[in-house]
């Protein structure tokens, strides 16, 4: 037999091969440090476990929803274990709903709902409250927070404060200072071997791995950080909670995407910092294997020419060469992104639950 067919055995319950598992979890990842140890970690370990912290702050954007949920089933299907951590100690530290636990843990409610909605895979997935679980083990979790606080400077902790969406500069309570020491502390909690969070929760991530020098542990927590979609206005590196007009939400109606993606940055020609073409390569391509044009036609009118794109490549590079019109794509974005969002709708409409829920968080004022 010929080394050209000699085959990687398939021998992981998910019956793919270590290549395979590998490649689907780099795949969500803009970074990883270090992709040699998550292949050593995916060799020997069959279900890792890896984790993301969100805070209760208000309406789930399309990258918290979709991306989040395309994420999450790669990562299970590939093997791992997921623990969602709902940071409602967190939220209330940072001031989320003007720091009320109650409306805070009822966005926690809402966001679980928003995820079972969109069809995230839930048979490997853990929802974790942190107010209990810090509580319930309080003698692990709070020497923890002190050992990682006693091992390092004030400069080196207030430098992680962007994963609060705050600046160096920003005047901190100090609950917010105390904030990312915690977050690193979750962690080694949750005995997490991947953080699956965002670029911009890199910051404390690394102070992770730093501390696993301190303390000589060799088996460090490997950092998968996914790409932040920009928002839709021009110049908008990240979506914002607090500016309706800079995202699509979950619940969004056809006319509301519509409307937020006709007045989306869309610069002919351009893909640099373009969110339309964001939105495209991150959201549609990985959830619809495709993507559907609909170009103005004389012949038919009233929906347009169809023309199929099955790679993003394509599809970008006659964007470049100005074959495709903004004019053409926005209403054909918005088209996928409405089909994405419409089993979302349906259940926050038909469930009497959800539909309570959305109608109570709608009411809240969102606070940065």
């Amino acid at each position: 037999m010929s080394e050209a067919s000699v085959q990687e055995p398939t021998t992981h319950p998910s019956g793919l091969s270590l290549d395979e598992r590998v490649n689907l979890c780099l795949s969500i990842g803009e970074e990883c440090i270090q992709p040699d140890e998550l292949r050593r970690l995916l060799e020997k370990k069959p279900n890792p476990c890896a984790y993301d912290g969100f805070e209760p702050s208000g309406r789930m954007h399309i990258a918290q929803g979709v991306m989040k949920c395309l994420n999450v089933n790669k990562l299970t299907k590939s093997g791992v274990t997921f623990k969602f951590w709902i940071a409602d100690w967190f939220a209330q530290m940072n001031n989320k709903m003007g720091g009320d636990i109650k409306k805070i843990q009822k966005v926690g409610l809402y966001m679980v709902e928003v995820w079972k909605a969109v069809g995230m895979d839930l048979s490997k997935v853990e929802f974790i409250w942190s107010s209990e679980e810090i509580n319930s083990r309080a003698h692990e979790y709070w020497p923890l927070v002190l050992d990682i606080a006693r091992k390092n400077s004030l400069g080196r902790i207030i430098r992680c404060s962007q994963i609060m969406g705050r600046s160096e500069s920003d005047d901190l309570a100090a609950s917010q200072i105390f904030y990312p020491v915690m977050q690193c502390a979750d962690i080694f909690f949750l005995g997490a071997d991947i953080c699956q969070l965002g670029m911009d929760q890199r910051k404390v991530n690394m102070l992770a791995r730093e501390y696993c020098d301190d303390i000589k542990r060799k088996n460090k927590p490997i950092i998968l950080s996914h790409k932040m979609l920009a928002g839709l206005k021009e110049g908008q590196e990240k979506m914002s909670k607090s500016d309706p007009n800079s995202a699509i939400f979950m619940e969004d109606s056809e006319k509301d995407v519509q409307s937020k993606i006709k007045k989306a940055y869309c610069p002919p020609g351009v893909v640099e910092k373009n969110p339309c073409l964001e939105y495209i390569k991150y959201v549609i391509f990985p959830w619809c294997e495709e993507f559907k044009l609909y170009r103005k036609s004389e012949e038919e009118p009233e929906t347009g020419k169809l023309e199929v794109y099955e790679s993003y490549e394509r599809f970008e590079k006659e964007y470049v060469e100005e074959k495709i019109h903004p004019g053409d794509l926005k209403p054909s974005l918005s088209k996928h992104l409405n089909a994405i969002l419409q089993p979302v709708r349906d259940h926050f409409e038909n469930d009497e639950n959800a539909k309570n829920l959305l109608k109570t968080i709608k009411a809240y004022k969102v606070t940065k």
